[in-house]
């Protein structure tokens, strides 16, 4: 099965991704935890090219075209291998990130962003997590962080709106595979939840 966890920048979806993987592991499930950009060396190369540096180092467009590569080479090598051998991956952030943050508020590029996901990646999530919070606390949480890949929290707060309205719509969208969690809550309430729906889906199997 094939676990996402999606949500504005400091939404706590990274800690929710963790918890689940762990959680999981104790149960006995094999599971591969791993995230976007990133996943695999070159997924990896590419994602500190995107996460750095000044907000407007990349137009929108190079990014999705940036974001596609990773993710191709992410699919590649780490999640349809894991896959093909029965394993459970989590993916901190997949294809939805790339339709709010290139797709959505940084222009309507919607389009494009699905069409290279045809084309290159074909598949979807069998469940996505989206850990919704306010966005001024997440960027608040975010900045906290005092990281190096700090240039998407750049943006400022009216970007981090837009992705909470953009991800809650998503997730309208997409009902079937989308939960939408309180991450408003202790950790441990929200990885509670969490794991009570991902236990129920593993169950039912993956989505045909």
């Amino acid at each position: 099965m094939f676990i996402t966890f999606e949500g504005i920048d400091g939404s706590g979806k990274s800690t929710q991704a963790r918890l689940l993987a762990a959680h999981l592991r104790g149960l006995g499930q094999d599971v591969v935890a791993t995230r976007e950009p990133g996943g695999s060396p070159g997924a990896e190369e590419i994602r500190a090219l995107v996460l750095e540096g000044d907000p407007d180092r990349w137009s929108a467009e190079t990014e999705i075209l940036l974001f596609t590569a990773a993710r191709r080479d992410h699919l590649e090598r780490t999640i349809a291998p894991a896959l093909a051998a029965g394993q459970v991956v989590i993916c901190d952030r997949f294809a939805d990130s790339t339709r709010m943050y290139q797709g959505l508020t940084r222009g309507d590029l919607r389009g494009i962003v699905d069409a290279l996901h045809q084309m290159m990646i074909g598949i979807e999530p069998d469940l996505t997590f989206l850990i919704d919070i306010n966005p001024a606390e997440g960027l608040a949480r975010a900045r906290a962080r005092c990281g190096h890949e700090e240039r998407f929290e750049d943006f400022g707060l009216e970007m981090q709106i837009k992705m909470r309205t953009g991800f809650l719509a998503l997730a309208a969208e997409f009902p079937a595979r989308f939960r939408v969690i309180d991450g408003a809550r202790p950790p441990e309430e929200v990885a509670a939840d969490v794991a009570a729906l991902a236990l129920t889906a593993l169950a039912q199997g993956p989505r045909a």
